[in-house]
């Protein structure tokens, strides 16, 4: 294991499958994410516009560096259906050192 520096997990939801995955594969095409995990079934409970709601979503599981956050939020904003997209970025402990390595360089690079 290794302490991650610039690697970030940014967490995202999208309304369906569909939708995730033009999100997920519009992040690695663009270089902005070495990786995006679709995990369907998640249930929503939120409050919106002062009603609480509730929706099935996809969550998105992103890996990216930390110097990609401002142009991976810019491109939410053009790109997600959603008004105010989820958009959290988390900072990992600790990562495999290999694995690490690979989501950096191509995070970095691009495809």
């Amino acid at each position: 294991m290794q302490a991650t520096g610039a690697a970030r997990v940014v967490l995202l939801t999208a309304p369906d499958e569909e939708v995730a995955a033009q999100l997920a594969r519009g992040l690695v095409g663009a270089g902005l994410a070495a990786c995006v995990n679709r995990v369907p079934g998640l249930r929503s409970t939120y409050v919106w516009k002062g009603a609480v709601e509730e929706e099935s979503e996809v969550l998105l599981v992103v890996k990216t560096v930390a110097g990609s956050l401002e142009a991976l939020a810019a491109w939410l904003a053009d790109a997600h259906p959603y008004e105010t997209p989820e958009c959290i970025a988390l900072t990992p402990s600790e990562v495999e050192r290999g694995y690490l390595a690979w989501w950096l360089e191509a995070t970095r690079g691009g495809p």
